[in-house]
């Protein structure tokens, strides 16, 4: 049965995470391995040590939990191909889609680019999104129970000379704010008044916003630099809730090529709503397969719940 992958993003960080598969199996330890030996002691220690043993408010910090969740992610697709019998090839993909920072971890699954350079490139976007967090005071608000009309509602009672938008739109009645930190505080009365539950969530700033305009030239830069290839199944675009394309006839006149389609929409993520739901509704529309939920956690499986009942997700969070 041919396979959908769902690959987590920021948030799904756990102390612990990914040392089942470490210890269970080889193919999955050495993706480890070679995540260690790449970043050195750029994160302050080696990576498989902070996802191991934390602390936790190091493993927390974006710029630790980016690239810990997309090795985290690619050991646990590494010893599940090796288990299912795909060790020396690849199991048969129908569809693949990340949360955010999971749409890298999609990305290099489906043979767009090379374990090693999208580590490269979620370390610079994790370093660039904390710095672009600590220039301004900022944040993220979830508003549980709002539909997309009054999350906007909220947004443009709230803004005033502040950036405030619509970050999230995770599953029906769960939308996350982004914006100023004043703007993020008046939100949050707004929305109660309006009898809405609310989160501020633990995030260095606020993501998917316009205040992160700074860290997205910075990755459209690196961006530039790396090899990128066809993906071997579709890989749904945070930013459109559609698969990555090429424009025109194989990037024909005036046509983007696919490698440039991946490249503006990585970079748009960053200042663009991540469309998850609409996602998620477009697979379960188009697309057959079992779905797979990559490690960390199980967020993914509990999202897709709320947006479609008839789908059921496999979490892959430690081995059987």
């Amino acid at each position: 049965m041919s396979m959908i992958l769902l690959c987590p993003g920021q948030g799904a960080q756990t102390v612990g995470m990914g040392k089942g598969w470490f210890d269970a199996s080889p193919e999955a330890r050495q993706v480890f391995m070679e995540a260690d030996r790449a970043l050195g002691d750029r994160l302050g220690a080696p990576l498989s040590k902070l996802c191991f043993e934390g602390p936790v408010e190091t493993l927390n910090r974006t710029d630790v939990s980016q690239p810990a969740i997309y090795t985290t992610s690619v050991a646990c697709w590494k010893g599940m191909l090796a288990r299912s019998g795909h060790g020396n090839g690849e199991a048969p993909l129908s569809c693949a889609a990340g949360l955010s920072l999971g749409e890298y971890t999609a990305l290099h699954i489906a043979g767009a680019f090379s374990f090693l350079d999208g580590l490269e490139l979620v370390t610079l976007r994790g370093r660039a999104m904390q710095d672009a967090a600590e220039a301004t005071p900022s944040g993220m608000l979830a508003l549980i129970g709002a539909d997309e009309t009054q999350a906007a509602a909220v947004c443009e009672q709230a803004r005033g000379a502040d950036v405030l938008v619509c970050a999230n739109f995770n599953a029906p009645g769960q939308v996350v704010l982004s914006g100023s930190k004043s703007a993020i505080e008046r939100a949050n009365g707004i929305a109660t008044g309006k009898g809405l539950r609310t989160a501020v969530l633990p995030v260095a700033g606020a993501f998917h916003s316009p205040l992160m305009a700074p860290a997205a030239e910075r990755l459209r830069a690196a961006l530039e630099k790396t090899t990128i290839r066809d993906p071997r199944c579709p890989v749904v675009s945070n930013v459109t809730a559609l698969p990555h394309a090429a424009e025109g006839a194989s990037g024909g006149a005036g046509g983007r090529t696919m490698a440039e389609s991946i490249r503006s929409g990585l970079v748009s993520q960053l200042t663009s709503p991540v469309r998850w739901a609409q996602s998620c509704q477009w697979m379960a529309a188009n697309v057959k397969g079992e779905y797979h939920e990559l490690a960390p956690g199980v967020t993914l499986a509990g999202l897709m719940r709320r947006i479609d009942r008839n789908v059921k997700v496999n979490s892959h969070d430690k081995p059987e």
